[in-house]
């Protein structure tokens, strides 16, 4: 890494956290006083995800929109291998979309309460009733015009490959009833890999592929369309993320 990257990866992490406090309070107040719009409020976490690509000179692309019904409400679900999935998937993606999110996040003072006036959905991630009660209704949100990104691999790849997808991702597809588009992010592991803290500077693209009906699955083909799924993700990869 030459010193100019170096420091512009400590400049991106060093603004990050100020970065989210900033746009969580204007969010908040956005939402509370001003325009009190849902919708229009997401500009302040767009904003967020462009900054940080742009402070760690990430360029982000988005090809294959032509596929998707703007006023359709979908499940985008794709690989995971970095942070950086997350920004620019925030800043660039045109589609209107909400995150899950693991229920504790929404116990962070400021930020927690941003994303749940923004529309986030809160998700347990635990084992029981109360996990299935969430899911079920993280899907009526869904299903009421809510659409959503997932990473069905449950977490980040350790070396950049795509893995094997977990089926509590794909129950959601099925409960809820909308159609789940795959996505393949390519680039986002050379900016910046588990278990690294400084960004580099590079080019993601996010590939959007066809969207794949639920209608016809039922909670017992839950393994069938994680398959599928798993497939029309690896077809949007380059070769260095499949499986070998």
């Amino acid at each position: 890494m030459s010193l100019l990257q170096f420091l512009r990866g400590v400049w991106t992490l060093v603004l990050a956290p100020p970065l989210t406090f900033i746009v969580s309070a204007l969010s908040l107040l956005d939402l509370m006083w001003f325009r009190k719009s849902e919708i229009k409020a997401q500009v302040f976490p767009r904003y967020w995800g462009r900054t940080l690509c742009r402070l760690a000179g990430v360029r982000v692309q988005v090809t294959g929109m032509e596929q998707l019904d703007p006023n359709q409400t979908y499940i985008f679900a794709g690989n995971h291998c970095s942070q950086y999935d997350i920004f620019a998937f925030q800043g660039y993606f045109p589609h209107d979309f909400r995150w899950i999110a693991k229920k504790e996040l929404f116990r962070i003072p400021l930020f927690g309460q941003a994303m749940h006036r923004v529309g986030y959905i809160p998700i347990d991630r635990s084992h029981g009733r109360q996990a299935l009660k969430s899911l079920d209704e993280a899907a009526k949100r869904i299903a009421s015009g809510s659409s959503v990104l997932i990473f069905p691999e449950g977490t980040r790849s350790d070396d950049g490959m795509l893995h094997e997808f977990k089926t509590g991702a794909v129950m959601l597809a099925i409960k809820a009833g909308v159609p789940i588009v795959p996505l393949g992010f390519n680039g986002s592991y050379e900016v910046l890999a588990k278990g690294t803290f400084l960004p580099r500077s590079g080019e993601i693209t996010i590939r959007v592929g066809p969207p794949l009906a639920t209608g016809h699955y039922k909670s017992v083909d839950k393994q069938a369309l994680a398959g599928e799924l798993h497939a029309a993700v690896e077809k949007l990869l380059e070769e260095r993320y499949l499986p070998r």
